[in-house]
């Protein structure tokens, strides 16, 4: 007689078949996030952000283009803000944004929904503080910033009248960075993404009418490009917040949840405060650069600008992979999931030193594809820039390993180490480089040995920072 179980095809009689409710698509994503590939995942997740910030990159493009029609004064007025420009995105998008997805995707890791719908409020009052801070900051030291550069007047005018505009609407562009980084800290990386595309092709017609003119409006000038980012950054801010106040699922802005914590906002700032330092040495290691290499002459000065705006454009170029490793490592993070978060940090580290290494690579055999469009050939300038891509370039992978593990970092909620990595790369950068230049009256090829230097150690540091347990403290 055969005594084992049998599993009944129906319930008994009399008892009720209890039916599973079906996920939702939130929650359908925080099982994948936990369980599917991780390289698949990765790509999936990180081909809407590269996209999105390829068609940024082309708005940058026309609207250098649009302010080029104006003269020499505006253009040389841009110039000198870039650097500042640089350091607002990556602040806004890369480091308290960061702060945000991670705390969201730890949240909805845990499945703690209430505390994912309150952190979003706290990411708004971050954005209208900051807005605040950085447009009162700006016109405390912008006059004496702009008179440390040296520039004709007319050129430091023409940056003011800019700079007064946009850092009077910084707060919708705060709000806007920090929106889009909530979202994405619940795995939706589709509608930034889709909103950011969207915008560019908006933005590149406004802004040239506001710069330009165009229908009987005369143009703003200069001041016109930023009147341009306010407007696109309004209008996504309004949809944005549209989009998380409709939304059936955490995380959502719902008004019984606006409670301000400290905890909530200790959340954000352990990982958004220490990871702004990060963009900051990087402004700061060009702008030193820049200084030792105008000691070799103008035509040497106007070669590293051409190739220094590599660095700036890779940034974009990993955030892809960043922007979707934040979300999956912090939500595996919040879930227990340390092994996980681990591997997913490995193999978004090594998709982003593959991509920022092939373009090294590639641009240090071939530096004719980067200069041809900025320089005269055989030039002082063309030469500079070659030997900065055939030293610097192969260097562009360990950069490209240190930026995407910062960003998974920031996932894990643990930043320390990828900023002491930060911090050593502007030592060995700028430090090896000044001591070199002024004591020693070196060439401009140690210079660039000391730039590669610093990337190599930013990668090397920031990667064995993470096999050795720093997530695990």
């Amino acid at each position: 007689m055969n005594t084992s179980p049998s599993t009944p095809t129906t319930p008994p009689i009399g008892v009720i078949a209890l039916k599973t409710p079906p996920l939702t698509p939130q929650q359908l994503m925080t099982q994948r996030i936990l369980n599917a590939p991780p390289l698949g995942l990765l790509l999936r997740m990180a081909s809407p952000n590269a996209i999105a910030f390829l068609v940024q990159a082309g708005v940058s493009m026309a609207e250098a283009w649009f302010i080029a029609q104006l003269g020499v004064v505006p253009l040389a007025g841009i110039a000198l803000m870039f650097p500042i420009l640089m350091l607002m995105q990556m602040l806004a998008n890369g480091a308290m944004g960061g702060g945000v997805s991670s705390a969201i995707a730890r949240a909805m890791g845990a499945a703690d929904h209430d505390r994912a719908d309150s952190l979003i409020w706290h990411a708004l009052v971050i954005a209208i503080g900051a807005g605040v801070l950085f447009w009162l900051l700006y016109l405390l030291t912008a006059p004496a910033l702009l008179a440390l550069t040296n520039a004709p007047t007319d050129v430091t005018d023409s940056a003011h009248a800019y700079g007064a505009i946009l850092f009077a609407g910084l707060v919708p562009v705060w709000m806007s960075a920090l929106l889009n980084a909530a979202v994405r800290g619940s795995g939706n990386m589709q509608l930034p993404a889709m909103l950011m595309i969207v915008s560019a092709f908006v933005q590149v017609p406004v802004a040239g009418l506001l710069i330009l003119g165009g229908f009987g409006f005369g143009g703003l000038g200069l001041p016109g490009a930023a009147v341009a980012v306010i407007i696109i950054s309004t209008l996504n801010t309004l949809i944005l917040a549209t989009y998380l106040l409709k939304r059936p699922a955490s995380p959502r802005l719902r008004l019984d949840t606006f409670r301000l914590e400290g905890r909530y906002f200790g959340a954000i700032f352990q990982v958004g405060l220490i990871a702004s330092l990060s963009p900051l040495f990087v402004v700061l290691t060009v702008s030193c650069i820049n200084v030792l290499i105008g000691t070799y002459g103008l035509e040497a000065l106007a070669g590293y600008g051409i190739v220094a705006r590599l660095e700036f454009l890779l940034v974009p170029l990993v955030f892809g992979f960043g922007a979707a490793m934040v979300s999956l490592v912090g939500t595996n993070v919040g879930a227990k999931r340390l092994d996980r978060a681990e591997h997913i940090a490995w193999v978004g580290g090594g998709c982003a030193a593959a991509a920022t290494g092939v373009v090294g690579f590639l641009l240090a055999l071939f530096p004719v594809l980067w200069l041809t469009p900025f320089a005269i050939p055989e030039s002082l300038a063309w030469v500079t820039g070659e030997s900065y891509l055939q030293i610097v370039g192969p260097a562009f992978l360990f950069q490209g390993l240190g930026l995407s593990l910062y960003f998974a970092s920031q996932g894990a909620g643990t930043v320390q180490w990828p900023v002491i990595a930060a911090v050593l790369r502007f030592v060995i950068a700028v430090g090896a480089a000044w001591v070199g230049v002024k004591l020693w009256q070196v060439s401009i090829e140690y210079v660039f040995a000391c730039i590669a230097a610093g990337m190599v150690v930013y990668g090397l540091v920031t990667a064995a920072s993470i096999r050795l347990g720093a997530w695990r403290q």
